[in-house]
């Protein structure tokens, strides 16, 4: 099944792409570079996709646009960025304890395959399969004390999309000072290497970052998005972000406590409830994000984890499924939910999480509580008898 539905959507859903097109933008854009024409020339008042990487990151796609040939250009980016969707689950098979030759990893990509954010990904022909292996790997990175290599490898994926900076946080509470040293200069360097090798870079500060600090009313499942659209009064719009805010990082401070005790539910889950306020809170959110969060549905296989809750499942197949919700008895009802069902996802993601982290915190204080209580309170003979009972006995014939 996973062999069948992987080329499925590779041979057909992929290669016959669609009307929404981001590996034309971003190739375009590309072309420019190495031609020596002004990158940053898009018409931002049109809603076809535009480049929006910064100068450092068309640095780092550039070998991309050395492939003449645009449609084996295409083909081999769709081709990677599916084997390392498909990598990436293997890894977190392994990270959560399962063998490869389990049912676990076949099970994975045949799920995935079913989700709205991996077939949007291969048939948008966007990079967010390669980003999936990358958040992958700087979180086994950061659990087994890898701090450079972590911090590169965040560092890239942050230069290619900023959304991963508030995960910085992970290394910063283990101390592992490479990585967040590394994470914070790889973007850095490489625009500044970029800057006079771009040709037209100064747009992107003028014309670029402009734009995307604009919350857009089409194709937008945040909650700004949300707001902009149905109108709502600024007031309630900061209110909601506030509340919503504070349930994330409460959740993420919640969590600390397993950073060493249970670090690969922690490190999943803190990256899942922290990628999922930025999808949530930032200017644009769009659903196919949430294969980020994949992760985080992982720790289901452990003996903690949000999503041992029925809640967290519905909020997955929100902002998972790719089930249309067109209705002529109830047509607007129908749009608005196909617009919104992933901000209704992520939000009730974010409200599960932050309780489930309160119950955990509270619990485990409770239980510390009880069991020093009753080590106070046992009778000194007892722990005496412990002592003598705990010595080895020799038996005679």
């Amino acid at each position: 099944m996973a062999i069948l539905l992987m080329a499925h959507r590779f041979f057909v859903l992929a290669i016959n792409g669609s009307v929404t097109d981001d590996f034309t933008t971003v190739y375009s854009a590309l072309r420019r570079f190495i031609e020596g024409v002004p990158v940053y020339n898009e018409v931002y008042h049109f809603v076809d996709p535009h480049y929006l990487y910064n100068p450092g990151a068309t640095l780092l796609l550039a070998p991309l646009g050395y492939i003449a040939n645009f449609t084996l250009a295409r083909w081999a980016f769709i081709a990677a960025n599916l084997l390392a969707i498909v990598i990436a689950l293997g890894l977190l098979t392994r990270m959560a304890g399962w063998a490869l030759r389990s049912m676990v990893w076949p099970l994975a990509i045949a799920v995935a395959m079913l989700t709205e954010a991996v077939q949007n990904t291969l048939i948008f022909s966007n990079i967010n399969g390669i980003l999936l292996l990358m958040l992958v790997l700087f979180l086994w990175c950061v659990i087994h004390k890898k701090s450079w290599v972590g911090g590169l490898i965040i560092g890239l994926a942050i230069l290619v999309k900023p959304m991963f900076l508030p995960l910085l946080f992970l290394p910063l509470v283990k101390k592992q000072w490479g990585a967040l040293a590394l994470g914070i200069l790889t973007p850095v360097i490489f625009n500044v290497i970029a800057w006079p090798l771009v040709p037209g870079a100064a747009d992107y500060i003028t014309r670029t970052i402009p734009y995307l600090g604009e919350t857009r009313d089409f194709a937008n499942s945040s909650l700004p998005g949300l707001a902009i659209y149905f109108g709502m009064p600024k007031q309630w719009e900061m209110l909601w972000f506030l509340i919503f805010g504070g349930m994330v990082g409460v959740a993420v401070l919640a969590l600390l406590r397993f950073r060493n005790t249970e670090p690969f539910f922690w490190a999943a889950t803190t990256s899942g409830v922290l990628l999922t306020g930025v999808f949530f809170l930032s200017s644009l959110g769009q659903m196919y994000y949430s294969m980020m969060i994949f992760p985080m549905i992982f720790t289901v296989l452990g003996p903690r984890s949000v999503f041992h809750q029925w809640a967290a499942w519905v909020a997955a197949y929100f902002f998972l499924t790719p089930d249309t919700f067109e209705s002529t008895r109830w047509p607007d009802i129908a749009r608005w939910v196909e617009f919104f069902r992933a901000t209704a996802g992520w939000s009730l993601l974010i409200v599960v999480t932050f309780v489930a982290a309160l119950f955990w915190f509270v619990g485990d204080i409770k239980t510390k509580r009880s069991l020093a209580t009753q080590a106070s309170q046992e009778p000194e003979h007892m722990s005496t008898q412990v002592d003598l009972d705990s010595q080895p006995i020799t038996e005679t014939p």
